[in-house]
């Protein structure tokens, strides 16, 4: 077996990487930011972690693909009223329009496989 190549290999602790910021649909700084290792297909899509500050609302959306996340810590509120807590692990169909608001803040772990739209 061959060495992995320096190349080939990004590490990046969540604890103290620098997140990037998200920024919304009209360019300013949403309040959130994604931590992602491979920019290959545009920020927010593959695997990350994703930030919310207290206070912050996902702008609505549609998802292009299944999502699934993970809720690492915090508390996040669907539009619908369904609440995510630490150690919950979510499943949203393809198709499925919605946005998320978090009280406290929250960190999640993220795999989408194609860019969300966004919806009114």
């Amino acid at each position: 077996m061959k060495a992995v190549q320096q190349n080939e290999r990004r590490i990046a602790n969540v604890n103290d990487a620098e997140f990037k910021p998200w920024m919304n649909d009209g360019g300013e700084d949403s309040g959130q930011s994604v931590l992602q290792l491979d920019n290959t297909r545009g920020d927010g899509v593959g695997f990350h972690v994703f930030r919310m500050a207290p206070g912050t609302t996902t702008e609505s959306h549609q998802h292009m693909e299944d999502e699934e996340f993970f809720v690492l810590e915090g508390d996040l509120t669907d539009n619908d009223g369904t609440v995510y807590r630490p150690g919950d692990l979510v499943w949203m169909k393809k198709g499925t329009e919605h946005n998320s608001y978090s009280e406290n803040g929250c960190t999640l772990i993220v795999y989408i496989g194609r860019a969300e739209v966004p919806v009114s």
